[in-house]
């Protein structure tokens, strides 16, 4: 049995559900958004879903799982703040972050959708940095209907307009994966450097 068994066997509520917690859930930053996205667009072009219910249906459970960290991170932020000091834990990181989101935080909201790992947390800093909410629900719609639509169309396309692409899901899906991991790697090399 397949990867693409599998994913047709979740069907529409198991694949509404991985994205859902993968937008909104601190421990769902492992789960595989983009890579699953482009999976059931290029499954869709060969008729196993319909792409205009897989389009609403993970737009909304990508909504929805930000607003969710964004209430997250709204309901820990003040306990945050009253904290003391530790080891693990600064208030200035909490201020850093509101900050980060009052000069970058439009931007912040539509890019992290396509940084894996980032893409989980970034809500959740949003209503920690206590970032308004209609600044945040406005850029949180926009970012999820270009990350859903996007790979899910651009599947589509490519699996119409080459009969056979599934055959190489494996080589596709590490693509992506390494693709969308390259600014958090970037990332990571620039904050190494400046410590050296």
């Amino acid at each position: 049995m397949g990867l693409s068994d599998y994913i047709i066997g979740f069907g529409y509520l198991g694949i509404t559900i991985t994205i859902f917690a993968e937008s909104g859930f601190l421990l769902g930053f492992f789960l595989p958004g983009d890579s699953l996205l482009f999976t059931v667009g290029l499954l869709a072009s060969q008729g196993y879903f319909n792409i205009f219910i897989l389009a609403i249906l993970s737009t909304v459970a990508a909504v929805l799982g930000d607003n969710f960290g964004y209430y997250i991170g709204k309901k820990i932020g003040p306990s945050l703040f009253a904290r003391e000091d530790s080891f693990f834990f600064k208030k200035k990181y909490v201020e850093d972050t509101q900050l980060f989101f009052e000069k970058h935080g439009k931007k912040t909201i539509i890019l992290a959708r396509f940084v894996p790992i980032v893409r989980t947390f970034a809500p959740i800093l949003a209503g920690v940095g206590t970032m308004r909410y209609p600044t945040f629900i406005a850029y949180n719609v926009i970012g999820g209907i270009l990350w859903c639509f996007g790979f899910l169309f651009v599947a589509f396309y490519l699996g119409r307009q080459f009969p056979g692409i599934e055959d190489y899901l494996a080589y596709i899906i590490g693509a992506i994966i390494l693709i969308s991991l390259t600014p958090l790697l970037r990332h990571i090399v620039k904050a190494v450097r400046k410590k050296s």
